[in-house]
Order: C-alpha cells, then structure tokens, then sequence
C-alpha cells in the first residue's frame, strides 16, 4: 500500500445501527455508528443527563414525560449526557443499578430506542468499565456507552467525547476524587489522542449539522459554571470546526447559552433527577435561558432546520431555539 496504511473493517449491524470500525497501524479513530432517519429525512431525539437515582429525585417522572414528548416527536433515539448512576456508578455489570435505575425507569414505548451515552465524573467513581462492557446491552439491548465515537446519519452526525480526564482537580485532588482510570492512563497521551481524533472527525464531516455531546460544561452559569480545561482544550476544536450544538450534563439544570463569536450554541440538559441547586450565577453575554430544575431536551433536525426545546418535569415547555442553515454543499 502506498501509503503504509493497514484497514482492517469490521461491519457489526445492531438495533438498527451499523457499526463501522476500522484500525489504522498510523492513526487511531473514533468507533462510528451510523443511524438512519426518517423515511420523510428528518431526525428526533431527547436528551438527558444526571439521573441514575433508581427512580427517586423526580426521575421517574422526569422519565414519563420523556416517554410522552417522545411518541410525540417519533423520536429515533435518545442520548445520555452523563452521570448515569448516582452516586458512585456501577459496582459491576452485575450491579442491580442498571436495572432499577435504566430499565425499569424508562419503560415508555418511544423510549424503547438507542441510547448514546457517554459517562460523567460520578460513572468514573465506580467500575467505569462496567458501563463500557457490551454485557449490558445483552440485558438491555438499547444501552450503547462507550468512552468517545461518532454517530452519523444522512443529515447531522454526532460526536461523544469522554471530557473526565481532561479535568486537573480529579487527578490532583486523588483522595477526594477516587476515579476509576483504566483505560485512560497515560493520561497526556490520551488526551493528546482524543483531540487529534476529534479535531479528525469534525474536518471530515460533510454533514450539514454538527453536534458534539460531552458530561462536562463548556458555557454555564449553574452550580460548576464553565469548566476551565474543556474550554481551553475541546472549544477551539469545535470553533474551528463549524460545530453548531455542544450538549453535555454536570450542572443539574436546563441551560441554553449562546456563542458569542461563533455560532456554537451551548445546551445543558442535566436535569433528569436531583437538581434545584439553587447558585445559579449572574447572567452572562449570550446566556438566553436556565431553569434550575428537573426535564430534558427534545431536537428536531431536517437538512436545513433544527429545533431545540427544553421540557420541566410536568412536560411543559420552557424554551425552544429554532436554526436555519444552507445545505452544506451550497455554502
């Protein structure tokens, strides 16, 4: 081969999904999973984030609700921004939690779709590994957690990215936060990847919308407000990228922040259990909306429209964010 590139391809069709691996002896990339849309090509989905409380804190009914706007909107799947079992993870892929906090928790019909999800720093305080294992989607078939991938489908795709261990105060602070890193040691070598897959994968994407998911806040005025090392290291990737949507958890809050020198506009659906922290900070430039309470998020994608919309714990709606954009091909 001219280029001293060896590809090895792995085709693996599941839940709908198909899953295209493939290694690279010079580079490491990101799994990808396509998904498709919808036969009219729009696209659906909710999002949800810091809930795994075994039904308490709201989040059963934050879960009916769920289910409610999903039949509504014939979602096509639903993404996971992180802290899925509070408050230590799971303890194995035996743990009970899995069970009495997902399964039997978010039962609807229109809930009986993918799950994307990534992990927050409370799934790192327990067996990590245990969420990543392909066991629990032999329990329950919608559960697809991996550390960071892609999902492509005909008119957006969707990058989920592991933003843990680019937090200083986890590995500084190591009485405290007792993490679970394997897998992730060397650290600087493991970020050092991440951004170079990341910033890989935003370039050559012909999709016309571009949405990155992670646990922690790039833009926020809640309880942990922005997080200093995602904002240095992941923002400029996604600015010099064209990203349009940035979606993540750790605040317990519904949030929607707009960029001020880029059109990145910033969502915090983090609401899906415990959260009325009551600290929310002053008002920022671009800040347009943030409820400290419990819901979630709804969006709906065709070529050239999205729509974002944030729903409380009785399905009203707070907030909704409508963009437009020309095809890609046309810009």
């Amino acid at each position: 081969m001219s280029m001293g590139f060896l590809w090895l391809w792995v085709v693996i069709c599941m839940n709908n999904i198909i899953l295209l691996s493939f290694v690279s002896v010079s580079t490491a990339e990101l799994q990808r999973f396509e998904h498709p849309v919808k036969a009219d090509g729009s696209l659906s989905f909710l999002a949800i984030g810091d809930w795994g409380r075994r039904g308490a804190y709201n989040q059963s009914q934050v879960a009916y609700q769920m289910g409610e706007i999903g039949t509504k909107l014939n979602i096509d799947f639903v993404i996971s921004t992180g802290d899925n079992f509070y408050n230590r993870g799971l303890t194995s892929v035996k743990d009970p939690a899995f069970v009495e906090s997902f399964t039997k928790i978010y039962t609807a019909k229109s809930l009986q779709k993918q799950w994307y999800i990534v992990l927050g720093n409370h799934d790192y305080r327990g067996n990590a590994l245990a969420q990543l294992s392909p066991v629990l989607r032999k329990i329950d078939s919608r559960w697809l957690c991996l550390r960071s991938f892609l999902v492509n489908t005909k008119i957006a795709d969707f990058f989920f990215i592991d933003t843990n261990p680019f937090v200083d105060k986890y590995f500084l602070r190591k009485k405290h936060y007792q993490h679970d890193w394997r897998g992730v040691l060397p650290r600087k070598q493991y970020l050092s990847n991440l951004l170079k897959d990341l910033d890989f994968a935003l370039r050559n994407s012909s999709a016309n919308w571009k949405v990155v998911v992670g646990h922690h806040t790039i833009r926020s005025i809640g309880h942990h407000g922005d997080t200093k090392e995602v904002v240095d290291q992941i923002l400029p990737i996604l600015e010099a990228n064209n990203v349009d949507a940035y979606i993540n958890g750790h605040d317990h809050c519904l949030e929607h922040i707009s960029g001020t020198n880029r059109q990145i506009q910033f969502l915090t659906s983090g609401g899906g259990s415990k959260a009325w922290k009551g600290d929310i900070k002053m008002k920022g430039e671009g800040s347009k909306f943030y409820y400290d309470g419990q819901g979630f998020l709804s969006a709906q994608f065709t070529e050239t429209d999205a729509e974002f919309a944030f729903y409380d714990v009785s399905g009203t709606l707070l907030h909704r964010l409508n963009l437009s954009k020309l095809l890609y091909d046309s810009m």
